[in-house]
């Protein structure tokens, strides 16, 4: 059956990539959600989707110029008058808000403009350190920062993040030792013998970010692994 992940959580409900975005995801039955990791100034993951925290917050600046102490300082409502005060966690605290839900992890890996060389070693210690093992899903638009994550943990979930049509992305996916892809929904409904070639190369086909109804039923009826949702209680009620 189709997994429902929630997409920076709920985040059609509460503010993207915070506590109670998560816990929503929780409560409406997801089977997991997605995030997305920058590092701070002193080296620790932050979950948090863009570069800067200028679109989220109340504050301005990249995140790798700001201590964790230092973002911890700004409110992450990002307009949502209802949750005013809420704070950016770290991976940490999100791992450990789940760690007894049984829900699985999609951690995006932002390399995109700044890459945070080692990154991989932090994300697996924290993984072990907070009894996460075989639970989180590795995925990034940068191939590179997978494959560096593969030499240190051969057995890590990787999925290809990509946003245009590729040809024979199972065959590209096999050569990077991916478990699955991770394409814009729309990829997967368009693209001729996308699906029909991953099933026969045994690769997971993780779509995002689907809230609408129609495509949610058309990928259901596909049996795509999962799809990635702002909307986890929507595709819940679809998917069953």
């Amino acid at each position: 059956m189709t997994k429902v992940w929630a997409h920076r959580g709920a985040s059609a409900y509460a503010p993207e990539n915070t506590i109670p975005a998560f816990k929503l995801a929780v409560e409406m039955g997801a089977d997991g959600v997605e995030l997305d990791v920058h590092e701070s100034k002193d080296g620790k993951l932050m979950v948090i989707h863009d570069e800067t925290v200028d679109r989220t917050s109340n504050g301005t600046g990249r995140v790798v110029d700001m201590t964790c102490q230092e973002l911890k300082t700004l409110d992450f409502s990002n307009g949502m008058e209802a949750y005013a005060g809420v704070r950016i966690p770290t991976l940490k605290e999100v791992y450990g808000l789940l760690r007894n839900t049984g829900l699985s992890v999609n951690v995006e890996i932002k390399c995109d403009v700044i890459v945070y060389w080692g990154i991989w070693e932090k994300l697996l210690q924290t993984e072990q350190e907070m009894g996460m093992q075989g639970r989180v899903h590795y995925s990034s638009f940068n191939h590179y920062v997978l494959r560096e994550l593969q030499k240190l943990e051969p057995e890590a979930a990787t999925g290809l993040l990509f946003n245009q049509a590729l040809l024979d992305p199972w065959v590209y996916a096999g050569y990077c030792k991916a478990q699955a892809i991770h394409p814009h929904y729309r990829i997967v409904t368009e693209c001729p013998g996308l699906l029909e070639g991953c099933r026969k190369a045994n690769i997971d086909i993780n779509a995002w970010t689907v809230n609408d109804v129609e495509s949610m039923k058309l990928l259901r009826d596909e049996d795509v692994n999962a799809i990635i949702t702002n909307m986890p209680d929507v595709a819940r009620r679809v998917i069953g």
